[in-house]
C-alpha cells in the first residue's frame, strides 16, 4: 500500500503525514494530544486513532473508557484511505482485542510502524492489561520497525531485571529478536547517567544527555516516539531519527512550561519559541532536517 497518493503529487506538494494510535489525555500532556503537537513542532501533518479516553491530570488518571475495536478500525481505515501515511506510532493499547486489531490494520496498509509500549502512566496508573503483554510480544512487535521502552517496559517485556549497561544491551537483543527491527532502550528511569541503547541487529549505539531535575516529565515517552514518527516521515534514515527525536525530546524536558500541580508535560513548541525571539531565526533548522 502506498503512503502516498500519486495523483496528489502530481498536482500539488504533499506533505509528511503521520498517524498516531493512541489514548487520549484530557490533560493533553501525554497521549494522541502529545503525539500531534510532536508532529506539528516537527512539520507534519498529524492523524489519529484514539484507542481510549481517559480522564487524567498532571497528578493522576482518574477514569479510562476503552473504545470499541470496531471504531478503533474504522478510524485507521479512514484516515489511511483517504490520507495514507508516511509512518505511524502506537501509544497505549489497552487490551489483546485492541492490539490484535490494530496489527490487523498495519498489516492491512503496510505500515512503517513506531511502537512505544505504554504500561503506566506517569503517575504510576496501569494502562495496560496484565493480559495483553503477550499479544504486545507475539502479534504488535514483529510488525514495528521501531520500539521506545523505558527500563520498567523493557523488564516487563524481557521478564527480568535491568540494572546496568550491559543489561539494556542484553535486553535490547532479547527484544529485537522478538521481530523487531530496531530497538532503543530508554535510560531515563536509571540512578546513573540516563543513556539511551540503540540496537539495530548488528551494532548498539549509546544516546546519553544531560540529567536534567524537574518534575516536569508527563508524556516523555510519547513525545520521544512521535519525534522518531515525525522525522522517519521526513524521510531520514532510523538512527538519525532516533538521534534527532532525542534531541529534540531533551530540550523540550529542559523548556518545560511547568504547568499542573504534579508531573507536567514538556514544551512540545520549543523551537517555534525560540524562533519568535531570535532575529536571526531565519538560519536555524529544525532538528534533523538536514
Amino acid at each position: 500500500m502506498m503512503s502516498r497518493r500519486g495523483d496528489e503529487e502530481g498536482n500539488r506538494r504533499v506533505s509528511p503525514r503521520a498517524l498516531t494510535i493512541a489514548g487520549s489525555d484530557s490533560g493533553a500532556g501525554a497521549g494522541i494530544q502529545a503525539d500531534l503537537k510532536t508532529f506539528a513542532a516537527l512539520e507534519v501533518y498529524g492523524l489519529s486513532a484514539i484507542t481510549a479516553i481517559t480522564a487524567q491530570n498532571t497528578r493522576s488518571v482518574y477514569a479510562a473508557y476503552e473504545l470499541p475495536v470496531e471504531l478503533i478500525e474504522a478510524q485507521i481505515d479512514a484516515v489511511l484511505e483517504d490520507i495514507g501515511a508516511d509512518a505511524a506510532k502506537t501509544g497505549m493499547l489497552a487490551s489483546p482485542q485492541i492490539i490484535e486489531a490494530v496489527a490487523g490494520r498495519v498489516r492491512k496498509w503496510n505500515l512503517r510502524l513506531v511502537v512505544d509500549p505504554v504500561m503506566r502512566a506517569k503517575s504510576g496508573d496501569a494502562l495496560l492489561q496484565s493480559d495483553a503483554v503477550q499479544a504486545l510480544r507475539s502479534q504488535l512487535l514483529p510488525l514495528a520497525e521501531v520500539i521506545t521502552p523505558n527500563l520498567p517496559e523493557a523488564e516487563i517485556l524481557v521478564g527480568g531485571p535491568i540494572d546496568t549497561l550491559e543489561d539494556m544491551r542484553e535486553a535490547a537483543r532479547r527484544i529485537h529478536a522478538l521481530g523487531v527491527q530496531h530497538v532503543v532502550v530508554k535510560g531515563g528511569h536509571s540512578s546513573g547517567e540516563p543513556i539511551d541503547v540503540y540496537f539495530d541487529g548488528q551494532q548498539f549505539v549509546e544516546l546519553r544527555s544531560q540529567r536534567i531535575k524537574t518534575a516536569h516529565t508527563h508524556g516523555t515517552g510519547c513525545t520521544f516516539s512521535a519525534a522518531i514518527t515525525a522525522l522517519l516521515a521526513r524521510g531520514l534514515p532510523v538512527e538519525k531519527a532516533v538521534a534527532g527525536a532525542k534531541r529534540y525530546i531533551t530540550e523540550a524536558i529542559r523548556q518545560a512550561p511547568g504547568i499542573g500541580h504534579g508531573h507536567g508535560p514538556v514544551e512540545h513548541f520549543w523551537q517555534w519559541r525560540q524562533l519568535a525571539t531570535s532575529t536571526d531565526a531565519g538560519s536555524e533548522g529544525l532538528i534533523g532536517a538536514s
